[in-house]
């Protein structure tokens, strides 16, 4: 089995990044499964019904989020009506939307599951190692194909992620720092790994932002409204095989691409 996980969709320019090479990847590879983190690909922040539609009208099969997941209201108008959409499973339990999700793929049921890091986050999250345990415990009743999206802060909180689910699921993903990480690998016990995916957004920016804006905010220490930046993009993906019989992983590979821009306005 082969799985595409993108790494962060940052606004319009962003999305047009993912559109153009999913559709030339997509033509080369026979994925059986598509992922994406979501959590800014509207805008730079939250997820609107529009670019939620849009996204999974480009071929992706699974979006999840992160703790930008509600920065746009009217996620709580769909998030309970789209099963391929993922929200962080450490919310508490009244929180709307989904934890976790099951792909019924050809070759075999699937799990996505999305889980927020606690080092240097704000929000009052339940434990995530409890969580996904717990989680985990559940869903290898129906399949052995387990795939989290770790979406944290912290690198020392995201590798200690890996090491504790190596041998429990087919692939740790870390997003959120939009930097992609040179340190995939497969775990001894045959989970995937990588610390972080990257950013699928603009090039030429701070993690997806205006270069301009973000450094008047740190030289200011003033609020500053921030703007998705424009210009060249980059594509940054995982690329992972999964035995079908064991759920363990046989290889991940790392792919960064850079387009050139197909966005004129600001996004």
């Amino acid at each position: 089995m082969k799985i595409l996980f993108v790494g962060d969709i940052v606004g319009r320019p962003g999305r047009a990044c993912a559109k153009q090479v999913l559709s030339e990847m997509r033509s080369k590879h026979n994925y059986d499964l598509t992922i994406a983190n979501a959590e800014n690909a509207a805008g730079g922040n939250g997820l609107t019904s529009q670019v939620c539609r849009e996204l999974f009208d480009m071929g992706l099969d699974v979006l999840t989020l992160g703790n930008h997941a509600w920065d746009k209201k009217e996620i709580f108008q769909f998030i309970d009506n789209e099963p391929g959409l993922v929200r962080p499973l450490n919310y508490p339990p009244e929180v709307p939307g989904q934890g976790m999700v099951v792909v019924h793929t050809a070759k075999a049921p699937v799990a996505v599951i999305n889980a927020c890091g606690r080092v240097f986050n704000p929000t009052l999250l339940e434990c995530p190692f409890r969580a996904l345990e717990r989680a985990i415990h559940s869903v290898r009743k129906e399949t052995n194909h387990i795939i989290v999206d770790f979406h944290a802060e912290a690198t020392s909180e995201k590798v200690a992620m890996g090491w504790f689910l190596d041998g429990k699921v087919s692939a740790v993903l870390g997003t959120h720092t939009h930097v992609q990480t040179a340190d995939d690998r497969i775990l001894p016990g045959g989970t995937a790994y990588i610390t972080d995916a990257g950013m699928t957004g603009p090039r030429d920016s701070v993690i997806g932002i205006s270069t301009d804006l973000v450094l008047k905010r740190f030289l200011s220490q003033l609020p500053v409204r921030f703007e998705v930046a424009r210009g060249a993009t980059q594509f940054c993906a995982v690329e992972i095989e999964i035995d079908d019989d064991t759920g363990h992983a046989v290889s991940i590979r790392r792919i960064f691409r850079v387009q050139e821009s197909l966005i004129t306005k600001k996004s």
